[in-house]
């Protein structure tokens, strides 16, 4: 194999890093992919250009590459990372650029990055969304580290990337792990949405009793209104398929209710409570996931904690309008939740994110690209400081005309006795934040009661402690 002719090296060829780099092959660059697998560098091979080349020992990988190398992984999560860095670092020359494209905790990217300035080796931690799709005709994708390592992949990311109005879904966030950071609030927010669906679905299945291909043609009815986004496309995409192995029946019917996850969610949760801030869609929907689990606990329990559904009389076509504006409402608030947590996450850690650009690149190739997306970069273009989407002259009165319905949609949820935890964390999560007084006051007297921890006055300045109930 001939040294340095190639522009970009991948380090893991299965389905994303396979499809990513066919992608970039396709953007006009010569690219080489690394598996220890023959089978699969062979495969990758056979599915590329003449730009294309597989590889399965690291040295020849690396010797093929021009220089300053580009190397990214798209291998699985922790200490394979680690691995893959160890056995390519002693073949690096220093400039050289090593990208990390999986789903890495933040704090191993900055761990990593850290380990790496000393070996003069650049190292970018990116997050990309779009699954197998995206990373074969366009991802979204989230760089963060050195602005100068970044800029020298640049023109391969712009490329690939997938394109809104010309303008290419990828742009350097911030330093050190920004990218890894903003993907995994990224996935929270995902979390958050799907499970909003998942509710507003189960209203329509068991509360109102329509059929999958009723279910279906009100989700593609909205997907070409402001709800329009991938996950409802998709979501009324499934509803249409059927189930080719019994012979009969939709497949989604015939799905397991036990929802998986890879972390990424709970992460999102995690940081969030160290930072103090209330995400509680997100929360709500990793619950429901462990939740949804417990399928032998929660079968017991339908037998035992028997719920009578009433009847739903209102007319349907009424409700799916409530529908389809309670869905509306908390997903506006799953996003303004997911940027501030961004917001805060980026003082606290001096990633310098630019919210305006985040939400720019989420309008395409990754999974929860949304029309909302657009009032979302506009609100933090026009302010760049804002506190909380909800705040946004636009939003706000729209989260008002919205209120309503949603509210409605809850009480329906309580009376037939379907869990609707995502909106009822949305509505709980609006009505905190708007009032001016919450009875927290009281928690903070308890506090004291009990624990001597001192209170605030709203009269007066200082901490005060009172011994309570000694008249």
């Amino acid at each position: 194999m001939e040294t340095q002719q190639y522009d970009f090296g991948m380090v893991g060829l299965g389905v994303m890093g396979r499809n990513f780099l066919l992608n970039v092959a396709d953007s006009g660059f010569s690219v080489i992919g690394l598996d220890k697998d023959d089978s699969k560098a062979t495969a990758l091979e056979k599915e590329g250009n003449a730009n294309v080349k597989g590889a399965t020992e690291p040295e020849e990988f690396v010797k093929a590459l021009k220089t300053p190398r580009k190397i990214m992984m798209l291998v699985p999560a922790g200490s394979i990372v680690d691995s893959v860095i160890e056995e390519l670092l002693p073949l690096l020359d220093d400039g050289d650029v090593l990208i990390d494209g999986g789903n890495s905790h933040f704090t191993d990217t900055n761990r990593r990055m850290e380990a790496l300035q000393d070996k003069k080796v650049n190292y970018l931690g990116i997050g990309v969304s779009g699954g197998e799709e995206g990373a074969r005709h366009g991802p979204s994708l989230m760089p963060g580290g050195s602005k100068e390592a970044y800029e020298i992949v640049r023109p391969i990311f712009e490329a690939a990337a997938a394109k809104v109005n010309g303008e290419p879904c990828v742009t350097y966030l911030g330093t050190t792990s920004a990218g890894n950071f903003v993907k995994m609030v990224h996935n929270g927010i995902e979390y958050g949405l799907m499970q909003l669906i998942a509710e507003i679905y189960d209203m329509m299945k068991r509360g109102m009793g329509l059929s999958n291909e009723e279910i279906h043609h009100t989700f593609s009815e909205w997907n070409d209104g402001e709800l329009q986004s991938f996950l409802v496309e998709i979501t009324a995409d499934i509803f249409k398929e059927p189930d080719t192995k019994a012979g009969e029946g939709f497949l989604v019917d015939k799905i397991l209710d036990k929802a998986k996850q890879k972390g990424t969610g709970k992460w999102t949760s995690q940081v969030a409570m160290d930072l103090g801030i209330p995400i509680s869609v997100i929360d709500a929907a990793v619950t429901s996931r462990y939740l949804s689990a417990l399928k032998d606990e929660r079968q017991q329990a339908a037998q035992i904690l028997v719920h009578e559904n009433p009847p739903v009389e209102e007319d349907k076509k009424f409700l799916r309008g409530e529908l389809r504006n309670a869905l509306y409402f908390a997903t506006i608030v799953s996003y303004a939740q997911g940027m501030a947590l961004l917001k805060e996450s980026s003082a606290e850690f001096d990633y310098g994110l630019n919210l305006s650009d985040v939400a720019k690149i989420w309008r395409g190739g990754c999974i929860i690209r949304a029309k909302l997306l657009e009032d979302i970069m506009a609100s933090y273009h026009h302010q760049p400081d804002l506190a909380n989407l909800m705040l946004d002259d636009h939003l706000s009165k729209l989260l008002l005309q919205l209120h309503l319905d949603a509210v409605e949609i809850a009480k329906l949820g309580l009376e037939q006795g379907i869990p609707m935890p995502g909106l009822n964390a949305a509505l709980a999560y609006f009505d905190s934040y708007r009032s001016a007084r919450l009875p927290s006051n009281l928690t903070q007297a308890q506090r004291d009661y009990f624990g001597a921890h001192t209170y605030e006055r709203i009269d007066e300045p200082g901490t005060f402690h009172t011994e309570w109930n000694q008249s």
